[in-house]
């Protein structure tokens, strides 16, 4: 919409004649503008809406503020084709002719009546309270209503905008939660039972009360862009649709990791009875070998073996129910628990097996500590030699008899080592420690 020259002294036939050219575009443009806002696809949307909050505030003083658009745009369509008549009078211009020209084009020869409606819905549109009527210059006139079109248009656009925007992706999201709530009823994961259950009916009610909202009240979902000034600058505020996005996705995600339990149940049943079954096993030999290590070892501590958790297979017999009863989400954490909790099983009873036996150990150690001294004194020709066979013999008898001795048996070989030592010129052999060979020397 346009602005015409400020006021001045008489004008010359060529002066108006510029300024009804200027005067006759301007109105062309002011007409265009308002059968565009008038034919707007937000304006008809504003009309047909039960509107609440700001939105309705707002578009009370819009709809005022349109009313008295056309009512200025009619007065100025007056004054305009009352200037080009006075202008057709003659060729050219009497005096007379251009004074009253020069007051209608330039001074406050416009008078403006509107309806008490309008102009009390209208803030700052008259300038006293009661007065039904306004005289403006062309210029004043063209101000006036460029200032109500744009305020006007900023409403119906930042409402359209709106309108636009939100809706259709909430809808989209209300479908995609439908399909997320069927699929979650298939895997067992309802209101009251499961988190996400709970969590899906709140996303519902969210979008709902979300969606009535932003159709009755648009103005209160857009977030202005700073500094702006063009109509219908900012964006829509997506802040509530988009927490309730990701919070279906966390939902989704929860879905999946539940069928995918459904899907591998069986085989991760299966690789828990096998895990706990070789657990069992593991303390079944430890045990086993407990008794062996107190009947063979004598002068030591063998730690006791316990029986295998009861809890584990009660618990694994509850997943199996889960899983003939279809109840996914509960059977998915219940697995995780289980698969965590069979393999530390396996680990303690190897950990038992490996401390009972300990002393078996030691004892197989000494063992072939003495026959590879025996082999080296047979090596050296001194295999022969009383000295060293009664040694060897001492030895061999308590590493050999049940309930073995282990610390009188590992003394027994040390005793051995060092007469090798000293038989074959050696240095002594310490008190711990394997064989030395010293064939090199």
């Amino acid at each position: 919409m346009g602005v015409t020259d400020p006021a001045g002294p008489v004008m010359d036939r060529d002066e108006v004649d510029r300024a009804l050219a200027r005067l006759g575009a301007e109105h062309e443009a002011i007409e265009t503008s308002l059968l565009a806002l008038q034919d707007h696809a937000g304006r008809r949307l504003l009309e047909g809406a039960e509107l609440t909050g700001t939105t309705r505030e707002r578009w009370t003083s819009a709809e005022a503020s349109i009313t008295l658009l056309w009512a200025y745009f009619d007065a100025y369509t007056d004054a305009l084709r009352s200037a080009r008549e006075i202008r057709a009078r003659r060729r050219w211009s009497s005096r007379e002719d251009l004074v009253e020209l020069t007051e209608l084009l330039r001074g406050e020869s416009v008078t403006v009546a509107g309806s008490a409606t309008a102009t009390a819905n209208a803030p700052t549109l008259l300038s006293a309270a009661g007065r039904l009527s306004e005289r403006f210059s062309l210029t004043g006139l063209v101000d006036r209503m460029n200032e109500l079109y744009a305020t006007s248009l900023d409403m119906v656009v930042t409402a359209d905008a709106v309108w636009s925007a939100l809706p259709a992706r909430i809808d989209l999201l209300a479908a995609e939660l439908q399909r997320t709530r069927t699929l979650a009823h298939s895997v067992g994961v309802r209101p009251g039972e499961h988190p996400a259950g709970d969590d899906l009916e709140r996303i519902t009610r969210t979008l709902t009360r979300l969606r009535e909202d932003v159709v009755s009240d648009p103005l209160a979902f857009w977030v202005p862009a700073p500094g702006s000034s063009a109509p219908g600058g900012g964006r829509p505020d997506t802040t509530v649709y988009d927490r309730e996005a990701r919070a279906l996705e966390e939902v989704r995600r929860e879905i999946d990791a539940v069928l995918t339990v459904r899907q591998d149940a069986e085989a991760r049943l299966i690789r828990l009875r096998d895990v706990l079954s070789r657990a069992d096993r593991t303390l079944a030999e430890a045990r086993t070998a407990r008794g062996e290590v107190l009947a063979k070892i004598a002068a030591t501590e063998v730690p006791v073996v316990s029986g295998p958790p009861t809890v584990l297979q009660e618990q694994l017999a509850t997943a199996a129910e889960y899983r003939r009863a279809a109840q996914w989400h509960r059977l998915s954490p219940l697995l995780e628990s289980l698969e965590q909790k069979a393999e530390d099983e396996l680990l303690r009873a190897r950990e038992s097996l490996t401390a009972v036996t300990a002393p078996l150990a030691v004892r197989a150690e000494l063992r072939g500590r003495l026959d590879a001294y025996k082999a080296k004194v047979a090596r050296h020709g001194l295999a022969e030699d009383p000295f060293l066979v009664e040694r060897y013999d001492a030895a061999r008898r308590m590493l050999w008899s049940a309930p073995c001795d282990l610390r009188v048996a590992e003394q027994a070989v040390l005793r051995y080592q060092q007469s090798v030592a000293e038989a074959l010129g050696a240095p002594r052999v310490p008190q711990q420690g394997g064989p030395e060979d010293r064939r090199g020397e």
